[in-house]
């Protein structure tokens, strides 16, 4: 349906596992599916928020990768929710033991739902006003590990990436 986001993954099912299956076990892990049977299973009816593999074809010149378009109902995210959109489709799924591998290829979002996203309160101009930095991109990093590290060594890394001209 247009309203579904829609989903394409590269799959490499373990050996003995059929593509069909490994399509429809990715649909259902990123979607309402679990590994194991749970007591709240029986409290709604999933059918509703269920994501479905809807066609499955083999990658041409890989062998055994196929891409599996998967379509999740718009029910199941919260509305402007970047973060439970990508938890639900690109979350637990990537450790499923049925797959030797797993990759996200593309990803379609319905606009209806795409309007829901507030975006960021102001533009890059207002950030670069704020940092008097014109001409460059902006860029920014993480320091890892982020737990661990002395003082110290924290502010020695803080230094050395800063120093990068960040």
């Amino acid at each position: 349906k247009d309203t579904d986001i829609l989903a394409a993954f590269r799959v490499t099912p373990q050996p003995g596992v059929p593509p069909e299956e490994a399509g429809a076990a990715v649909a259902a892990e990123s979607s309402t599916g679990t590994w194991t049977t749970v007591w709240t299973d029986g409290l709604t009816s999933l059918d509703r928020y269920k994501g479905r593999c809807y066609h499955i074809e083999p990658v041409a010149g890989e062998e055994n990768q196929y891409i599996a378009y998967v379509a999740y109902p718009l029910d199941l995210f919260e509305e402007g929710s970047v973060t439970n959109m990508f938890t639900s489709i690109v979350g637990n799924v990537f450790g499923f033991k049925a797959l030797r591998a797993l990759r996200l290829e593309d990803l379609r979002i319905p606009i209806s739902y795409v309007k829901t996203f507030q975006g960021p309160p102001h533009g890059i101009q207002v950030e670069r006003d704020k940092l008097n930095k014109y001409g460059r991109p902006l860029l920014g990093c993480t320091i890892k590990p982020k737990l661990g590290l002395s003082a110290k060594n924290y502010g020695r890394a803080v230094y050395e990436c800063l120093r990068g001209g960040l």
